[in-house]
């Protein structure tokens, strides 16, 4: 029997507890001839990361010590903490960020000094016993960071500079034979998804690199994923079209293999991202996004002919292709991403680890909706929207529920309609959500991802208003209780859609920017010159930066916010939150900050996700006046008296659904 109360008010059998308490993140899939490896993050082990073994027999073991964190550093964002060769392990500990062998029978030994160097993204060289590898050298200091690719002897843990002189390097592949290595490489101002370059060199007798030369990529051409074919034929994915596309490189001539308006690509924040493999010499699986939308197909490539392989999965990534079977990560927007076996030959799908125990009844389960809605310029742009959805309640005839409006972070990212049960807390409480994909969003084409050069804090604010006013112009939301948060970039959005404009009447940013300047000069090396080109390059356009940045309209903004900080963090640093709450504590508009201990970019720990997810929808309760349906620990909100509700209109309806009890 259903019960009416207020959006927001419903309660819940999807909590923060639940959500954190069965979850793992998995990733970093690696195979060994029959065996495959992954990495698990585990929030309730204090965010550590660690190896996972399944043998062909279907043993299933942790292999790393409790007292390692595999986890690198390198471009801060990691990826490509370690690779496995006949079951000799290698990987980067969080700790110290040295490189460790391990083998299944013994103990992981340091391989690398112990000074300020970080190594990512390697591959093991038989032939001539060593490591071929990514180093990140911060010798000198954070500021003056040195990026190459090294080899390191397995026999005296000597290391030796192959490739040196650009800002940055990724990807070192080996062709088959032990010949030639294929590597990327680029250069500030340039990210990965702007302009790289595919090199291939010779391997001389001393192991060091002879006749380089460029295969492919520039300043404005992305190349991703080098890989070698088992024939020792250079395939890789490239977006000269505007599209990222499959590419080979053989008798010195790049031909396209199958040209598709589709992306099979991605942007490369962290190393180690693979989308396709080889099934044999003369036959690929890869994924792809068309359309917003992710496929998995199999490519002849003698005949170059594409065909659809049917899942049930609406998402597939770290995609690993073995002798007659592929490994990923597929989810779908009702099921937690699980670790999928295909067998290529039988079709059978084996699900071999679940991210989480996590079982929602369908009652409590709201389905997305992939949308499209008109934004500034006579364009359009993209979003996910989520009704709210429970059970055992409806609202109040006349209302419209609270809208969050979610701002991924990036910006070159994108959001999906993978499960995910955070936005399902929402839901299930009585909010709609929508999850908006912004011009600047990445699987969409180069174009679309362009839209936010020179544009960044307009396009992305300017479309996530679009689509919270889209969904109110449909009777979806109550536009007097519309909600924007966001992480990182994500938060950066976030605050100038609150700043800027007067749509949205609460926000929660974390770990976001709110001074431009103070990004361009405190962040890191990957990062430093990103904003070059999504608003202008700095000091010469420092004028654009101060007008984009929220912390210097602080009187143009009067809406409560809650701020959310990592103590740690070394992209985007406390003080850009802590500037904003002084602020606006000093113009009593209500705000809330919460600073958690050990935390860096994103937050690991279970207790502290908990905290954070909580925290936000008691900010909410507070300031749009429902009162939750469970016990919440309270946050402290400066500008708001305990029992002060300031959303006179729900205080209204509360008083009246209080009296017809």
């Amino acid at each position: 029997m259903t019960e009416t109360a207020l959006y927001g008010s419903w309660k819940s059998p999807i909590t923060s507890e639940l959500i954190v308490s069965n979850s793992i993140r998995l990733g970093g899939i690696q195979l060994d001839g029959s065996d495959i490896y992954w990495c698990e993050f585990r929030p309730t082990e204090n965010g550590r990361s660690l190896i996972v073994r399944r043998t062909a027999d279907g043993e299933i073991t942790d292999v790393t010590p409790t007292s390692f964190n595999v986890r690198t550093r390198v471009h801060e964002y990691g990826g490509g903490a370690y690779w496995v060769d006949q079951g000799d392990l290698f990987f980067a500990n969080f700790l110290d960020q040295r490189l460790y062998q391990q083998s299944l029978c013994t103990s992981p030994e340091p391989l690398t000094p112990e000074k300020p160097l970080r190594y990512a993204d390697g591959i093991v060289d038989r032939l001539r016993r060593q490591l071929i590898c990514v180093r990140e050298d911060h010798t000198q200091n954070d500021q003056a960071v040195i990026n190459t690719i090294v080899a390191i002897s397995l026999d005296d843990q000597t290391q030796t500079v192959l490739a040196s002189g650009c800002d940055f390097y990724s990807t070192p592949r080996l062709n088959p034979k032990g010949t030639q290595l294929a590597w990327l490489s680029w250069n500030h101002p340039n990210l990965p998804w702007d302009g790289t370059e595919l090199w291939v060199a010779e391997i001389a007798d001393d192991g060091t690199l002879a006749k380089p030369q460029k295969v492919a990529g520039g300043l404005s051409e992305s190349i991703f994923q080098p890989q070698w074919s088992p024939e020792g034929v250079l395939y890789f994915i490239g977006d000269s079209t505007g599209w990222w596309n499959l590419y080979r490189w053989q008798n010195q001539t790049v031909k396209p293999l199958y040209p598709l308006e589709a992306e099979f690509g991605e942007p490369q924040w962290a190393f180690g991202m693979s989308t396709y493999g080889f099934a044999s010499a003369n036959s690929l699986v890869c994924t792809y996004k068309l359309d917003g939308v992710q496929h998995l197909a199999q490519l002849d490539t003698t005949h170059l002919t594409l065909t659809e392989i049917e899942t049930p999965y609406s998402s597939m990534s770290g995609l690993k292709v073995g002798a007659d079977f592929v490994v990923f990560l597929g989810s779908t927007p009702s099921q937690p991403s699980v670790l999928v076996h295909l067998n290529l030959l039988t079709g059978q799908l084996t699900e071999l680890r679940r991210s989480s125990l996590l079982e929602i009844e369908v009652g409590y389960l709201s389905i997305p909706e992939n949308i499209t809605f008109p934004t500034s310029h006579n364009l359009s742009a993209y979003g996910i929207y989520y009704p709210p959805r429970n059970r055992d309640y409806i609202a109040p005839e006349n209302t419209h529920p609270p809208l969050l409006v979610r701002s991924h972070g990036g910006p070159t990212a994108a959001t999906s309609s993978n499960f995910n049960p955070v936005i399902q807390y929402w839901t299930s409480r009585g909010f709609a959500v929508l999850d908006v994909n912004y011009g600047g969003s990445t699987g969409y084409g180069r174009a679309y991802r362009e839209r936010l050069k020179g544009n960044w804090g307009i396009v992305d604010i300017d479309d996530c208003i679009n689509g919270a006013k889209y969904l109110v112009a449909q009777g979806k939301a109550d536009p007097e209780h519309l909600a924007i948060d966001g992480g990182s970039s994500g938060g950066y959005t976030t605050l100038g859609a609150l700043t800027f404009h007067d749509v949205f009447k609460a926000g929660a940013s974390y770990y976001g920017i709110s001074d431009m300047v103070a990004l361009a000069r405190d962040t890191h090396k990957f990062e430093s010159r990103y904003i070059d080109s999504l608003v202008g390059p700095y000091p010469e356009c420092k004028d654009l930066y101060n007008a984009r940045s929220p912390i210097n309209f602080t009187d143009q903004l009067s809406c409560p916010v809650i701020f959310l900080q990592g103590d740690e963090d070394k992209i985007v640093l406390p003080n850009q939150s802590e500037l904003m709450v002084s602020a606006l504590r000093k113009k009593n508009i209500p705000v809330a900050y919460l600073l958690f201990e050990g935390e860096q970019h994103g937050f690991r720990k279970a207790d502290n996700i908990k905290r954070a997810l909580d925290a936000e929808f008691y900010f909410y309760s507070r300031v749009f006046g429902f009162e939750p349906a469970e016990e919440i620990e309270a946050v402290e909100i400066w500008g708001i008296e305990k029992e002060e509700s300031i959303a006179p209109e729900v205080d209204r309806i509360n008083t009246e659904l209080s009296g017809d009890n």
